[in-house]
């Protein structure tokens, strides 16, 4: 007998409504026209918009995974494409049309380190070697907002799996793209380019660190990070890398590109947690993108059943900045 465990984000399927509905709602309209102060007007862009350039335009959508929803409604399309952290391409929240010089094909991703499989592989060659899904996540930003967002793409633990690393790493360490000729954010030489994270193996093999390649029902639009990124729903956003293009399976701790510049704002760990204020604010509370309205924060966004034993041993590390 397959016995299905209600996890402790979901919510009755009674309960959710569909995303045709709450997409078109009137409330939905003026909820936004309420959000003009955080966010820039526009619309969603079409599947037709990307189908020239990103080959697995037809592999979306995916199916839903119905263990990972939310209880919170879906942030609009239109929002969420339009108010997006990239310093690749600026340090302005309004990037995704400066976002869409970045070209996504050819695009490989190297694999190295302490691995029995190293290799170098184009993404297209990836996405054949996958299962595609797609999971609503809550979305926490350092900046104390949110959103709730349908990502498609695959659990990370399948790709270490690809890898087989050593039994000696422990860590993976992620880099972005580097190319200032075409991203006019990485001229900034303050800045320690290209962009990196890392997580721990324990992390990357958790069932909710997520390969995104696809959102709302489409390929990942240029400014998510096309055309693959990492989704770890309880961290802050700055952890989940945009456009990789190197994954580095090591025994050293890698040193975050926001930790380099200010490793006493942003950590390595950076959790989720309200108790723990930032530098400059509190993130007691968070605010609803779509909405503005101010919703209290959750400890690790809301999935410490999931992700809560991973710390454990660990109170001497700054887990939450």
């Amino acid at each position: 007998m397959h016995i299905l465990r209600k996890r402790s984000w979901e919510i009755p399927e009674s309960q959710a409504t569909p995303e045709e509905v709450f997409l078109n709602r009137r409330s939905v309209l003026a909820g936004l026209a309420g959000a003009g102060a955080l966010v820039a007007g526009g619309v969603g862009l079409p599947r037709a918009a990307f189908a020239e350039t990103d080959p697995s335009a037809h592999l979306y959508p995916a199916k839903r995974n119905e263990a990972y929803t939310v209880d919170r409604e879906l942030t609009p399309e239109d929002v969420a494409s339009k108010f997006n952290n990239f310093y690749e391409f600026g340090s302005h929240k309004q990037i995704s049309s400066a976002a869409q010089a970045l070209q996504i094909r050819p695009w490989d991703i190297l694999i190295d380190g302490m691995v029995d499989n190293p290799q170098t592989i184009a993404i297209d060659d990836l996405l054949k070697k996958v299962s595609l899904e797609e999971r609503l996540y809550r979305f926490r930003c350092v900046e104390a907002w949110s959103m709730t967002v349908p990502w498609s793409g695959f659990p990370l633990a399948d790709l270490v799996k690809l890898a087989s690393p050593k039994a000696g790493a422990k860590y993976i360490r992620f880099e972005t793209f580097n190319d200032p000729d075409l991203a006019s954010g990485q001229r900034a030489s303050w800045y320690p380019w290209p962009y990196v994270e890392g997580v721990t193996m324990e992390e990357a093999t958790n069932e909710l660190a997520f390969m995104v390649t696809g959102v709302y029902g489409k390929s990942l639009p240029k400014q998510h990070g096309a055309p693959i990124r990492l989704m770890l729903p309880w961290k802050y956003g700055f952890k989940s890398i945009k456009s990789i293009v190197k994954m580095t399976f090591t025994d050293e701790r890698p040193v975050s590109f926001w930790e380099e510049i200010q490793g006493s704002e942003y950590g390595f760990w950076a959790n989720v947690n309200p108790e723990v204020p930032h530098r400059r604010w509190s993130q007691a509370r968070e605010t609803v993108l779509h909405t503005g309205e101010k919703v209290p924060t959750l400890l690790f966004n809301g999935y410490t059943e999931q992700v809560a034993h991973l710390y454990k041993g660990l109170e001497g590390e700054q887990l939450y900045m």
